[in-house]
């Protein structure tokens, strides 16, 4: 089976974390431990975020010179080779010395015109208490959202339009080598007036680009990989229940956070309706478990409305409730 699966920003780094080679090393380290399980029986493309790195090198760039300071695109590149480097290197010391491994720097067209240029959302960088990220938007003239209880720089987004290394990409894959590329979303480049391509100052968001390459690649299963069991309605209330099946359609009934779980669920979304297979979204300790369907939020056309999947409070068994579309 070949499968995409698009870790998320925890499995390199913790919100909160100090942002060291260190803790993306051990982070790494225990994404791989997951990996390595599916490498061996499967093909496998992993793609990976980057907005805590992505947002540090900037920092540290306006620190040091700001007027040399590099664009998003370059700085992206930057941290695909390094993230890329950590996956290599963990994965390499769980499988057997002779299954290839290979880090693509992936470029990615974006259309000049998108929306999301003149309303940046996606967040980048270490976290913020609001004093700090007011002192840092007014020196630097970044803009910063409230992401939680905390605030981050945001950059704008837009969406992925053609993935250029895709040829070489599959080549790799029909050789049994694990793919690591996609980085960050991708390098986000778009053409010129005179028909060059140039980077551009923004980040995909890794889900849509995770989910464009799955589709295009022809891949079989698309697993979103977080630190949640799934998707989640009612999340952080009393009634919170994770989502065992859904069809897309029940799904985008409802509303999920924009920062976090929301694009992963519209990514699945459009990965099930566009293919007709399954995406699933869960935690990277259980990825062989949702390749198996036994873990995770399953999305799928086959489905009928939502299925949840709730721990008995009296046995601690497995109850299955359904709701049905419109719920």
């Amino acid at each position: 089976m070949r499968i995409v699966t698009a870790l998320g920003g925890n499995a390199l780094l913790r919100r909160g974390q100090a942002l060291t080679a260190e803790n993306q090393r051990a982070n790494t380290a225990i994404a791989a431990e997951a990996l390595a399980k599916i490498a061996m029986d499967h093909e496998l493309i992993i793609t990976h975020g980057n907005g805590p790195q992505v947002g540090l090198l900037a920092l540290q760039g306006h620190a040091y010179k700001p007027d040399e300071a590099y664009p998003l695109d370059v700085l992206g590149a930057q941290t695909d080779g390094m993230i890329g480097y950590m996956i290599e290197q963990e994965l390499g010391n769980r499988l057997p010395f002779e299954k290839p491994l290979a880090t693509l720097l992936t470029m990615i067209e974006v259309d000049r015109d998108d929306p999301a240029f003149a309303d940046p959302t996606k967040f980048v960088g270490p976290v913020y208490d609001k004093a700090e990220a007011d002192r840092i938007a007014a020196e630097k003239g970044w803009q910063m959202r409230a992401d939680g209880d905390k605030w981050r720089r945001v950059v704008p987004s837009p969406l992925p339009q053609r993935i250029f290394q895709l040829r070489p990409i599959k080549w790799l894959v029909e050789q049994g080598t694990v793919v690591i590329c996609a980085g960050g979303g991708g390098i986000p480049t778009a053409y010129s007036a005179e028909g060059d391509l140039e980077g551009i100052e923004a980040v995909i968001d890794k889900d849509f680009a995770s989910e464009l390459l799955a589709r295009e690649i022809g891949a079989d299963l698309f697993i979103a990989a977080t630190d949640t069991e799934g998707v989640f309605l009612d999340w952080g209330t009393p009634d919170q229940r994770v989502i065992k099946l859904a069809s897309p359609e029940a799904l985008e009934k409802h509303s999920f956070a924009a920062g976090s779980m929301g694009p992963k669920v519209a990514a699945a979304c459009q990965f099930a309706r566009k293919t007709g297979k399954t995406a699933a979204i869960g935690r990277l300790a259980d990825l062989d478990a949702m390749v198996a369907g036994d873990k995770g939020t399953l999305i799928s056309t086959d489905a009928t409305g939502i299925t949840f999947h709730d721990p008995s409070p009296d046995e601690g068994a497995a109850v299955e409730t359904e709701v049905r579309h419109g719920a």
